[in-house]
């Protein structure tokens, strides 16, 4: 599944059992997109619900405890989520850097107690907008993969990056298609710099309100190779318009 578009829709806090229609539906049209892999990550109050009731789409958690067990009222550990039906889980979101405090060694840690739990790893990177005026966007994303990625064998093998810059986040802005390009170029080379080979094999997917009616200039870009969906991704409609615009790039 590396060389197909990847588009994963990031429910947050949001959904109930009344979701799990949306949820069916997304499943149910994956079957008309072969060549896209469609993924959610609902709240995990609904992850095993949602893993029961579909069959084609991935699903997967929004965060993760970095220690497997022990006295974390509230946490959820990578083996909880692998356990309740979970391929993968979301680290280091924008929103847990900044909400939770969140540092680039608590992501590592994370990240690397998923891997090893067998889950598929989604890191978040992304600069505010006083970084991006400063011009440092491309430095202080590259730190941010510098210090966050896995570091423990096959990590690239089950590992993408989100590019999600935070001043996009749910504010219906997007940056230019060139700062896009140059952005996964510079994740790119990034990667590859940390990982060598497998650094190329990377997915690099963009977040940030993406929409159906910017999805398919985004994800025609150079080393985009999907999309991580926030808002859009909470009605079924909403969300296969970014997967069927994800399709008709005709991607091998």
């Amino acid at each position: 599944m590396a060389g197909l578009p990847y588009i994963v829709g990031n429910w947050k806090m949001n959904g109930t059992r009344a979701m799990l229609n949306e949820a069916r539906a997304i499943d149910r049209a994956a079957a008309r997109f072969p060549k896209v892999q469609v993924a959610v990550a609902p709240p995990a109050t609904l992850l095993y619900r949602i893993r029961d009731a579909v069959e084609l789409i991935g699903v997967g958690g929004q965060d993760c405890r970095a220690e497997d067990s022990g006295a974390f009222t509230g946490d959820i550990s990578a083996p909880m989520l692998k356990d309740a039906g979970a391929d993968f889980t979301i680290v280091g979101h924008s929103e847990r850097r900044t909400l939770h405090s969140e540092s680039d060694a608590d992501v590592k840690a994370k990240g690397e107690a998923a891997l090893s739990a067998g889950l598929a790893v989604i890191l978040c990177v992304g600069e505010t907008e006083a970084q991006r005026d400063a011009g440092d966007a491309e430095a202080v994303v590259a730190a941010q993969i510098e210090g966050s990625c896995p570091a423990v064998d096959g990590a690239p093998e089950k590992l993408s990056v989100a590019y999600e810059p935070v001043w996009a986040i749910g504010t219906g802005r997007v940056p230019s298609i060139e700062d896009v390009a140059a952005m996964h170029a510079a994740i790119r080379a990034t990667l590859v710099a940390i990982y060598g080979e497998g650094g190329a094999d990377v997915r690099i997917l963009y977040g940030g309100s993406v929409k159906a009616d910017n999805a398919g200039e985004l994800l025609a870009v150079p080393e985009v190779g999907g999309a991580l969906v926030g808002g859009a991704s909470l009605s079924a409609e909403s969300f296969l318009a970014i997967v069927g615009a994800a399709a008709s790039l005709g991607n091998d």
